[in-house]
Formats: C-alpha cells, sequence, structure tokens
C-alpha cells in the first residue's frame, strides 16, 4: 500500500500560488498538567532539542521529568494565561493575520497562515490546508530571528516530514535567519527607545536568549554568534558602550553546561554590585510567551529585587508592534522575489495600467 497521502487529481494549466507560512515553537493546548505533560513530551522527544542516547533519555523523560515536572510547568503557565489562550499563540496568530494585511496593501495575493512545531495548529495540518487550497509555492517564515538546530532546523525537519508522504510537492523555500536584518533590529531599538522616553533609561540594559547547551557550539550550531551579532547590532543602533549591556542565556534545562553567563545569576550580580535599576529585553522571542512572561518578567524580577536591587523592567517582545510588522513584511517580501504573487486579474489590470502610462507618455 501506498505511504503517500491521497491527492485531487492533478489539474492542467493551474494557475501557480504562493503561500507563506509563519513557523512558531508551539504551546499547550491549554494550562492544565496533562495538555502540558503531552506538549513537553512531544518537545523534549525531538531529538534536535536533546541530543542524548535515545534510549538514556527516554527512561530519564518517562521516568523522571514527564511524572514531575509537568505539574510545576502548568502552575506557570496558568499564571500567564489569558482569557482567550496561550499568549504566544494569540501573538503568533495576530502577527500572521497583519502579514497577510502588509502584504495585500502591497498587491501580493498570497495566502498566509501560522503553525507551531509542537502542539496546535502542526505545521503539517497547515501545509495539508495550503496545499488544498491550491498553493503550488510555500515560503517558510520561522518566527526565530536567530537560527539554531534546536529550533529553525527542527521545524525543518517538520516541513521535509510533511514532505516525504506528499505525491505531487510544492516548490518550497525557507527562510534560515534574519539576527542581522535591518528592520528586525531597528524595531527593537525603536521599542527600547520608545520606553525609555516613558521611562528614562537603565544604567544597565540585559539582552536576555534562550539558552542551549555550550556543546552545540563546540559542534558548529552559529546560534551564540547569532545572538552576540544581534546585540552588537542592537547595541550600536541604540548608541550603548559595551559598559551599559549585557548578553545573557536562559531557561536553562539540566545540569549540563549551557551558554553563559546565565540571566537568572546575572540580574543577581547587577543587584549586589549597586546597580539600582536594570532594563530586560528578550530579542531572540518575537512573540512574549511563558519564557519572557514568567520567567523573566516574574522570577527574574523577584531575584533581582531580592538580591537588593531597587527598580526592574522587563520590555515586551516585538508582538504585533507596527516597525517589527513592516520588518517582518519587508523580509518576507524580499525571499518571495521571483514567485507570482498576483493573480491573473491582478497582472491584467497591472499590464493595462502600464499600458496606459505609455500611452500618455508618462515616465516608467
Amino acid at each position: 500500500m501506498s505511504s503517500f497521502k491521497t491527492e485531487p487529481p492533478y489539474q492542467h494549466g493551474q494557475a501557480p500560488r504562493t503561500a507563506v507560512l509563519f513557523c512558531n515553537l508551539g504551546t499547550p493546548a491549554s494550562a492544565s498538567t496533562a495538555d502540558v505533560r503531552r506538549f513537553l513530551g512531544e518537545f523534549l522527544s525531538d531529538p534536535r532539542v536533546v541530543e542524548v542516547p535515545r534510549l538514556l533519555w527516554w527512561l530519564i523523560l518517562h521516568g523522571i521529568i514527564l511524572r514531575f515536572r509537568p505539574a510545576r510547568s502548568a502552575a506557570k503557565y496558568a499564571s500567564i494565561w489569558t482569557p482567550d489562550g496561550s499568549p504566544l499563540k494569540l501573538w503568533t496568530e495576530r502577527q500572521a493575520n497583519l502579514l497577510q494585511a502588509w502584504l495585500s496593501e502591497r498587491a501580493h495575493r498570497v495566502q498566509v497562515r501560522y503553525a507551531m512545531r509542537y502542539g496546535e495548529t502542526s505545521i503539517g495540518a497547515q501545509l495539508d490546508a495550503l496545499k488544498a487550497e491550491g498553493a503550488t509555492r510555500i515560503l517558510i517564515v520561522p518566527a526565530y530571528p536567530q537560527y539554531s538546530a534546536t529550533t529553525t532546523a527542527s521545524l525543518f525537519d517538520a516541513v521535509y516530514a510533511w514532505a516525504a508522504k506528499v505525491r505531487n510537492l510544492p516548490e518550497l523555500r525557507f527562510v534560515n535567519r534574519y539576527h542581522d536584518d535591518p528592520g528586525y533590529i531597528q524595531a527593537l531599538a525603536r521599542s527600547i527607545e520608545q520606553h525609555w522616553d516613558t521611562h528614562g533609561q537603565a544604567a544597565q540594559l540585559v539582552m536576555s536568549f534562550h539558552g542551549v547547551p555550550e556543546r552545540t557550539l563546540q559542534l558548529g550550531d552559529p546560534y551564540h554568534c547569532e545572538c552576540f551579532k544581534t546585540a552588537r547590532l542592537l547595541a550600536q543602533r541604540l548608541n550603548l558602550s559595551k559598559e551599559q549591556y549585557q548578553v545573557t542565556f536562559q531557561s536553562r534545562l539540566g545540569r549540563a553546561k549551557w551558554l553563559q553567563p546565565y540571566t537568572e545569576p546575572t540580574l543577581i550580580a547587577l543587584a549586589q554590585g549597586g546597580v539600582k535599576r536594570v532594563d530586560v529585553i528578550c530579542p531572540g522571542f518575537t512573540s512574549d510567551c511563558l519564557e519572557t512572561l514568567e520567567e523573566i518578567a516574574v522570577e527574574g524580577r523577584a531575584a533581582y529585587l531580592h538580591a537588593g536591587g531597587s527598580e526592574f523592567h522587563y520590555l515586551a517582545c516585538l508582538n504585533a508592534d507596527p516597525a517589527w510588522i513592516q520588518a517582518l513584511g519587508e523580509l518576507t517580501q524580499q525571499h518571495l522575489a521571483g514567485w507570482p504573487t498576483q493573480t491573473e486579474s491582478d497582472s491584467q489590470a497591472l499590464a493595462d495600467s502600464r499600458t496606459a502610462a505609455l500611452s500618455m507618455g508618462a515616465p516608467q
């Protein structure tokens, strides 16, 4: 029996249609312990995320982690859950809708959907939906500015796994990284400057990125370098000296050595060293989520204040900031170059307008 999915018959002369799939990491379906356990089980079973011999890790994951961690994590998720659901899902969906509107305003007739690497709504399900709608060319855009095998490559794995079961494949393009994209850097700088315009500038700006095991750097993962380049470009845009900002890494899991310096110990050291106010931003997250709203804005704040700090400001992620949506739109538009993004009627209307302009001697 064939392992390929059942597809509608091929239609001769079908006009090419272009689509964009905007992908984020994922979130539990709810803040219940059962849903959090299911989500963590899928996430932590990914060999891209945890590079430990499979049998050993299976015993650790199912014998220890999934027995005790879900209840603690569920309480944290509950503390940031909104009446409409997960903040990460809400922001990702809104970003996809705003990206659709931005492209439409510029006459790009493309279908934009969002998907999650883990949990709902899956990458495979959204690719199925786009293909059913006639998409023959699909651009995959990660929500991760910095490339890492633990995130970006894992996302691409899911696309390839879907493609392995499809007979009539659409053309696929992937955005690998945009850690140094001018629009992205500008959007980050603008959000910080707006905060400073209202609250004044702290003595220290802490840029906290999600951590990964240090071993990944030694094995050739560019994530560490791309985080530091983002930070350097952002500091230059803000005219900060090296003494005015720090780069840190958060969300450590297990006892292995991860990228350093770690965020919470850095915050404690700053407080103990007499720094009375810090501003913290998480440039690697484009949507607020558990790691920003709970780990930084709650736990990080508490650690800093308990150590003697006086004032802690968490600066929100880019979320639906218009400057970020513009940067995302321009990045997407750049990677769509050469693909048809207009319907036949749009193309005809554009051709007619050019013909009319030429007949009147207007410059082209």
